[in-house]
């Protein structure tokens, strides 16, 4: 990242190559004598954990504003679904490989407009994984553009997928702090088959929409078949659970093609939600 501030004052990395160079002494080898920013077992504490949060939202924040991305596409996924059919674990596996060809395709069509912007606007952004996330960031490639990984330490973490633009690859400790540069940005959301992360992602957007805590913006679910299986929204609806004007927060497409006339075709609500529809009004002295 580059400093775009000037200050009469010496910077960090200055004084971090200085502080480098001391004798060797026991003072200097003490812990204590560590600058606090370069002491990695200190910004470890557990005492630290808000300054660890506020700086993974800062430092994507940071590197995206100077590559003046402006706005996004979301692009969730199961990182199971395979290219080819016969790399799938099972036959229902199978079936579902023809989505990463439509995420492929969705997401080139979409960074071939972004690139009308320079790459500012509706740039693509995964999980930064395989499956669906890969075949997202593999489209934009497709395009010349570039394209967001943000990936998350996992017990059993993989590479970035190759696709991910390098200097767009970001790597998060905190669920919550990558579901908010999931969103920050976001211009629409497209989910497509996937497990517990996917339904994660997607029904934290939908709580943000439906509440009024996010302004309404496109969200696509690929396959209907797939999502009335898995999800019985319309049991919410009849439940009570949610609202039946909830089941417009969202629709189902099946191709590429679809999603892009989704968007747009899209037309933003004359007026933001201010309560939640269904829920009985707060009692009042």
């Amino acid at each position: 990242m580059t400093d775009h501030t000037a200050s009469p004052f010496r910077d960090a990395p200055t004084d971090r190559r200085t502080a480098e160079e001391v004798p060797d002494t026991p003072q200097t080898r003490a812990p204590a004598y560590k600058l606090a920013f370069a002491d990695d077992e200190f910004l470890g504490r557990p005492e630290l954990r808000p300054v660890r949060l506020q700086l993974e939202l800062l430092k994507p924040e940071m590197v995206m504003a100077e590559k003046n991305i402006e706005s996004t596409i979301v692009m969730f996924g199961g990182a199971r679904i395979r290219e080819h059919p016969a790399d799938a674990k099972s036959d229902a596996m199978a079936e579902l490989s023809r989505y990463y060809d439509e995420a492929r395709a969705f997401a080139r069509i979409m960074t071939e407009r972004s690139m009308q912007t320079y790459g500012r606007e509706n740039v693509i952004v995964t999980g930064g994984g395989p499956g669906v996330m890969e075949a997202g960031n593999r489209g934009a490639f497709d395009a010349g553009g570039h394209s967001i990984g943000l990936n998350i330490v996992l017990p059993h973490e993989q590479a970035p997928n190759e696709y991910v633009t390098p200097g767009l690859c970001f790597n998060f400790h905190y669920f919550a702090i990558r579901k908010m540069h999931f969103l920050m940005r976001a211009n629409a959301i497209v989910a497509f088959p996937g497990g517990f992360g996917t339904m994660d992602e997607l029904f934290e957007a939908l709580t943000l929409i439906q509440t009024g805590r996010m302004e309404r913006i496109p969200v696509l679910l690929f396959g209907r078949a797939f999502w009335e299986k898995v999800v019985n929204f319309a049991a919410l609806a009849e439940a009570g659970t949610i609202a039946d004007v909830d089941l417009g927060l969202f629709q189902f497409v099946e191709t590429a093609e679809e999603a892009i006339h989704a968007i747009d075709t899209w037309e933003l609500p004359e007026e933001p939600r201010e309560d939640v529809p269904g829920r009985p009004e707060p009692k009042r002295d």
